[in-house]
Order: structure tokens, then sequence, then C-alpha cells
């Protein structure tokens, strides 16, 4: 994988500080087309269960975006339906993808 540019790298940082914050196996964080950035870790109640990328992309899309530029994920998630979801808006969005 090639080095990340210094957005993509703020977006490394901004998913590390999710999952320590909330002591998670993971953290996500995806930037939409207009340049805002959505951070999130995973959700892991009874009933209702969302890896720290589908939370991310679900705060894009209830805030109004309309495409995602990028995703990154920290930790252990291998995610398929987060990534999923981020390629309904942004078919060809890279995913990367750094452990923790």
């Amino acid at each position: 994988m090639s080095p990340l540019d210094a957005e993509d790298s703020k977006l490394v940082t901004l998913a590390r500080s999710a999952k320590a914050r909330t002591k998670s196996s993971a953290g996500a964080a995806v930037r939409d087309s207009d340049g805002r950035t959505y951070v999130a870790a995973p959700v892991e109640l009874p009933s209702l269960r969302l890896s720290a990328l589908q939370v991310a992309v679900a705060m894009a899309v209830s805030s109004g975006a309309l495409g995602l530029e990028v995703a990154v994920i920290v930790g252990d998630d291998s995610d398929d339906d987060g990534v999923a979801a981020l390629h309904d808006l942004a078919p060809g969005a890279p995913v990367h993808r750094e452990l923790a």
C-alpha cells in the first residue's frame, strides 16, 4: 500500500482516538465529498451490533453526505458489511486498514 497523504493520515489519527477513547477493538473514520469527517467505534448492544465503519457511514448519511471519498479502519475489524455500505455511496472509495 502506498503512503497516506496528510488528510488520510488525519483520519487514521481520528480512528485511533475513537478506538482508544471507547476501549474498543476498532475505530473508523470516513471523509465525505465535502471534506467533513465522521469518526466512530463499534456499537455492541444486546439488540444492536454495528461495526465502527458501519456507524461512521451511517453518521455521514444521516448528516446528508451525498458521497464519500475514503475510509480508514483501525484495529481488529474485517467489516465486510461496512465496506459494502461505504461502496453504496462511493463504489471506488479506498479503504485503508491498520491493525492495532
